[in-house]
């Protein structure tokens, strides 16, 4: 019998999810297979597979990956790099919050998607652009996200900093870094998983390459076995990227593991 917020076992979290997969994988055989969808609209999980190979052994979709990959990378890394520090800013300090908050978060409701005709006119069709897309649809994200975890460290810690004689950098440095650093890492990684939609906008329009490419090529194809397939590697490189993610914040962070 399953009870609010009872626990479950490593063991048993593989199993439930394993066996979702399972299931989803299971209807979608049964309404493939079984002549409920038309293969025009949904392809069955077997011309799926063999789409899939296809694309990976003989239309270079290897590369695609790996474009789309840098491409989240590059346009992630540059959005922590600036929302990260600003963030600690505004958390840290109030005057900083109240004159930047406004702007940011009228910001961060702005889809990126709207700004890729201006990114085209000022940067062109190439990496740039594309870049662009992911960092506008990360940095503000991570900067209000951020702000709000830094500001919301336990006061008592910092009084009793500055008792020690603690200066303000020193508070920064010694007390809302650490306290913050697990909840930003895990900021960080949730607004990962947000740039993969970003860079997918990003690829839909002006892309030679990427998987966003390859799914615009494959719908005017009509080729849904292809669209799928590209779908559910972008599903798998992000679980991973997840997991990794996990991995590294449980080693860095090993107290927050409760």
């Amino acid at each position: 019998m399953i009870r609010p917020l009872d626990p479950v076992t490593s063991k048993q979290r593989v199993a439930y999810g394993f066996a979702f997969f399972v299931l989803f994988v299971a209807v979608w055989a049964w309404a493939t297979f079984g002549g409920h969808v038309s293969k025009t609209f949904l392809a069955n999980p077997l011309a799926m597979m063999q789409e899939g190979f296809e694309l990976l052994t003989r239309h270079g979709f290897v590369f695609d990956i790996g474009m789309t990959i840098w491409r989240v990378v590059g346009g992630f890394v540059l959005a922590a790099l600036v929302a990260v520090p600003l963030g600690v800013l505004m958390g840290a300090y109030k005057p900083i919050e109240a004159f930047l908050e406004p702007f940011v978060s009228f910001a961060r409701y702005l889809p990126a998607s709207a700004f890729i005709p201006l990114l085209i006119l000022w940067a062109g069709i190439g990496e740039l652009q594309k870049l662009l897309v992911i960092f506008i649809g990360s940095v503000f994200q991570i900067i209000l996200m951020v702000a709000v975890t830094v500001g919301g460290t336990r006061r008592d810690l910092v009084e009793a900093a500055y008792t020690l004689g603690a200066g303000d950098r020193g508070i920064i440095r010694r007390v809302l870094l650490p306290s913050s650093a697990p909840d930003i890492a895990e900021i960080l990684r949730l607004v990962l998983g947000w740039a993969w939609t970003y860079v997918i906008v990003a690829e839909l329009i002006g892309s030679s390459s990427g998987i966003g490419h390859m799914i615009t090529d494959s719908q005017a194809l009509l080729n849904t076995g292809q669209i799928i397939f590209g779908i559910i590697v972008i599903g798998l490189i992000g679980l991973i990227s997840d997991f990794l993610f996990k991995a590294v914040n449980a080693w860095l962070f090993p107290w927050k593991l409760a």
